[in-house]
Order: structure tokens, then sequence, then C-alpha cells
């Protein structure tokens, strides 16, 4: 069976759902779609990746920058100075576990804004 076959059946259903109705009122109609760059993923990995990332799943290390960003939002907004603290503990936590990780340093001090923001937010009582 020849793709051109394929991609004839494929465009006949999809005409056929349109004429139903079926394909009104989706999520995201009218607006412009977001196309992501894999450029620097293999073409034979790009499937299995786009798989794993519509399923929800982050590798460990992505992860762990997610929970770092919300780390630092969450310490951002926090008021009780022991909260602040502990969520400064746990960044720095995730930092050094990065770092060992990686086997190189996470830049948190990019352009200098993260790094501002957190000594700002953190108070030391004496």
């Amino acid at each position: 069976m020849s793709l051109r076959f394929l991609e004839m059946i494929a465009e006949q259903r999809i005409r056929e759902a349109q004429e139903r109705g079926e394909l009104d009122d989706l999520p995201g109609a009218g607006r412009p779609l977001r196309f992501e760059d894999d450029t620097f993923v293999p073409p034979d990995l790009r499937l299995a990746y786009k798989m794993l990332k519509n399923a929800g799943y982050l590798p460990p290390e992505l992860e762990e920058e997610r929970e770092l960003r919300s780390t630092a939002e969450l310490l951002r907004h926090l008021e009780d100075e022991g909260e602040r603290y502990r969520q400064v503990q746990k960044l720095n936590l995730l930092v050094t576990r990065i770092n060992l990780r990686r086997r190189r340093p996470v830049n948190l001090e990019v352009d200098q804004v993260y790094y501002r923001k957190v000594v700002e937010r953190v108070q030391v009582r004496r």
C-alpha cells in the first residue's frame, strides 16, 4: 500500500468529519498552531519523544528543572520568613542535585535577575 493512498484516505475521512460537524468547536479553534522546534532531536526519535511528551513524561533532568522553577516562583510570593528559609534550602538542594548530575553548574544567575530577586526576598535575622 503506497503512502499516497493512505494520505488520500486520511484526507477523505477528515472532509467527512468536517461535513458532519465533528471538527467544530475544537479546543484551540481559531488560534495559531504552536510548532515545536525539534531540530536537535534525531529524526528517528522525534515521534517517540512527542508521544512521551504528550503522555506527560519528562526526563528526570527536566523534572528537576521544573521543580526548581516552581520552587523559585513559590519563594517569590512567600511572606513567612520561616517558609522562605525552607524553600531556599530546598532550592539549594535542587541546584546541588542538578549540578552533581550534569557535572556542570546550573546558571541561575542568568542576567542576574533570579539571583537579585532571591537576595531581595531572603532576610537574615540577627
